[in-house]
C-alpha cells in the first residue's frame, strides 16, 4: 500500500524513478547528490518507498529535535554528530555486518549550501564495510531520481571521485548554484 501511495505522489508531481543496479544487489552505501534543498530528502524517501527499499539515512543530529526526531528515526534516519570524535565510519561499517540487506544513504556534500569539498565519509564507510558505492541522484531538470550505477572503491579516492563526478555532472540540482563539482567537471 505504501509503495502505491509513494508512486502516486511522485507521478502527481511529474517524477520518475529509475534503478540501475544488479538484481541481486543487497548492500550499498548510496551517495545522494545533488543535495541543495530540503525537498531532496522527501523526494528521495518517496523514491525509496516507491520501489520497496527500506533505506537508512545519515542526517546531522541537530535535525533530531522533538517531534521531528521521532519521525526521522521511524523512517530510518540515523543521527550523526559531525563535531564529535566518534568514528562513524566504523559504526556504520559494522551495521553492514549485522544485516543481510542494507542501503545507507549519505549526501557527500554534507549540507544544502554550496560546499567546495565533498565529505569523504561515504567512501571510507564503503571501503570499511567492503560494499559498493551506488550513485543515488535527483535530477530536477528532468524530474528523474533513482540509482544510476555503482563503483567498488579502489582505495584511490581521487581516481574514483573523477568517475563519480562524471556521473553527477549530468544531473540538475534544484538550486544549481549550490551544487559543487571539481572545476574540471563543472558545466
Amino acid at each position: 500500500m505504501k509503495q502505491k501511495i509513494a508512486k502516486s505522489i511522485l507521478r502527481l508531481f511529474g517524477w520518475k524513478v529509475i534503478i540501475d543496479l544488479p538484481p541481486d544487489a543487497k548492500k550499498f552505501v548510496v551517495m545522494m547528490a545533488p543535495h541543495t534543498s530540503n525537498w531532496d530528502f522527501l523526494i528521495g524517501w518517496l523514491g525509496y518507498m516507491s520501489i520497496g527499499v527500506d533505506a537508512r539515512y545519515l542526517i546531522k543530529k541537530e535535525a533530531f529535535f522533538f517531534p521531528l526526531g521521532k519521525i526521522l528515526k521511524s523512517i530510518g534516519a540515523i543521527p550523526v554528530d559531525r563535531k564529535a570524535s566518534t568514528n562513524i565510519v566504523i559504526q556504520v561499517g559494522e551495521m553492514f555486518k549485522k544485516h543481510d540487506s542494507l542501503f545507507i544513504t549519505i549526501a557527500p556534500e554534507g549540507t544544502r549550501s554550496l560546499n567546495p569539498n565533498w565529505k569523504r565519509g561515504f567512501y571510507y564507510i564503503a571501503q570499511h564495510a567492503q560494499v559498493p558505492i551506488a550513485f543515488g541522484f535527483l535530477d530536477y531538470k528532468n524530474k528523474i531520481g533513482g540509482i544510476g550505477g555503482m563503483i567498488i572503491p579502489t582505495g584511490d579516492y581521487d581516481t574514483d571521485l573523477k568517475k563519480i563526478e562524471s556521473f553527477y555532472s549530468q544531473k540538475g540540482a534544484r538550486h544549481p548554484e549550490k551544487f559543487n563539482l571539481s572545476p574540471q567537471n563543472r558545466k
